[in-house]
């Protein structure tokens, strides 16, 4: 069996290939192959957490959520880092901490998605894409923390990135 592209669409698609599992029995499996995503947790001279409040149309929600976004065609990770939280939050940061990956849904897909803490902060140009649609807001670890518990923070890679850089000490 060959790969077989079921469906294209920017920079995502559905395929189907042959695997061999680990028993050595080989099948048929389709996923979603994804070029990869970064995380910014951009943390202030307050300690405070900028977030982006976002308006998602697959769930017709605004959602809290750390600046992210996904890697263009043969974009440095890094770079795309930058970039994202430039574009979304009109900062640059002048510290960069990468505090590893996250696998969001490795049943079905294999994007990676690369974290990072960004401090000192700083204005700087940034335009959002065509189809965003995104208010900044400041919060501090408490109130995330209170968000949480409320249920008003639902996003899966926010939450993974909050739960990373407080176990690794950065919040």
């Amino acid at each position: 069996m060959n790969r077989i592209k079921h469906y294209q669409w920017k920079c995502f698609s559905i395929e189907e290939q042959p695997h061999l599992l680990p028993d050595g029995r080989e099948i048929p499996f389709t996923s979603i192959k994804h070029p990869g995503a970064v995380i910014i947790i951009p943390i202030d001279s307050n300690g405070d957490l900028i977030l982006v409040h976002q308006y998602r149309p697959a769930v017709s929600q605004w959602l809290f959520e750390f600046p992210a976004g996904t890697l263009e065609a043969k974009e440095d990770i890094f770079g795309c880092a930058q970039r994202e939280l430039a574009e979304e939050t009109k900062l640059e940061a002048s510290q960069w901490q990468p505090l590893g990956q996250l696998l969001p849904v490795p049943s079905f897909c294999d994007e990676i998605q690369y974290l990072y803490v960004a401090q000192g902060l700083s204005a700087t140009d940034g335009e959002l894409d065509d189809d965003e649609i995104i208010n900044v807001v400041t919060l501090s670890v408490s109130e995330i923390e209170q968000k949480i518990a409320d249920n008003q923070i639902q996003d899966n890679k926010t939450l993974a990135a909050f739960l990373k850089a407080r176990i690794l000490g950065f919040i």
